[in-house]
């Protein structure tokens, strides 16, 4: 099973490093987030500024971690770019499949659905993974100068939060993808779904109380993400982050299967 989760892995990113497409996104996400970057640190509105400007006027300033301040705004800014960009990652995973006429082939092979599902969400989350490599080299340019330097772990659990959001995004959206042939109509069902959570999210913190604890078991839970972003190892997200994901592999499995059960 291992090697043919390996095989639907390297096939699944052959396609992606090879799709025009797909370059045209890393690009789009890589112009986003550098201008985001620049924004937030060196902006009129940015970290750095805004305690400069507060010198010059002579206000009292607490001491501020600027490493940790820029941190929280720019990942902050990240988990709602990535909701843009993550739909038109997922939506070509089984639409594709379906124009092409090999969906039936994947769904009468002796592969299981399963190992189909995590090959295929492997290989675009390594993908995304990928997209993340000059934003790690431009925050280690960024940290090289923070006094007092920046512990290691705060930046790891911030992409490490960022990764789990992007897989759980995915995964839903894979699961989307195995419903239709549409790669357009599966990259705005993704997103709907996705902007539909964020509202129950945002909804569920202005409600409060018992009723807004309820509703903010959704997935797109920014509090339990905003904990990885400021250096929080947070056991509960990372359950509720992997149980989306498993989800949305169960979804499409069970969507592979029904397929198989109409060619059986």
């Amino acid at each position: 099973m291992f090697y043919n989760i390996l095989a639907i892995f390297r096939k699944e990113l052959q396609s992606y490093f090879g799709s025009p497409l797909a370059y045209v996104i890393a690009a789009v996400f890589w112009f986003i987030s550098g201008f985001f970057f620049v924004n937030v640190l060196l902006g009129p509105q940015g970290v750095i500024q805004q305690i400069a400007q507060n010198e010059q006027l002579g206000l009292p300033s607490p001491p501020v971690d600027v490493a940790y301040e820029f941190q929280r705004f720019f990942f902050g800014v990240m988990g709602s770019l990535v909701l843009f960009i993550l739909p038109m990652l997922s939506m070509g995973l089984y639409a594709e499949e379906r124009k092409r006429g090999t969906l039936e082939l994947l769904a009468t092979s002796p592969i299981t659905n399963w190992a189909v599902a995590l090959g295929k969400l492997m290989g675009v989350l390594f993908f995304f993974m990928t997209l993340l490599v000059p934003i790690v080299i431009y925050e280690a340019i960024a940290f090289s100068g923070a006094n007092p330097p920046v512990p290691p772990l705060v930046p790891l659990l911030a992409h490490l939060g960022l990764i789990l959001l992007a897989a759980s995004v995915l995964s839903l959206g894979m699961f989307i993808s195995s419903l239709t042939d549409s790669t357009i109509l599966a990259a705005i069902l993704t997103f709907s779904l996705i902007l539909m959570l964020w509202v129950v999210d945002l909804v569920a913190l202005l409600v409060g109380g018992p009723l807004g604890a309820a509703l903010g078991t959704s997935f797109l839970c920014w509090s339990d993400y905003n904990n990885f972003v400021q250096g929080i190892f947070d056991p509960a997200g990372l359950v509720l982050f992997a149980s989306y994901i498993i989800l949305g592999l169960f979804l499409t499995a069970q969507a592979i299967e029904a397929l198989r059960f109409q060619r059986a």
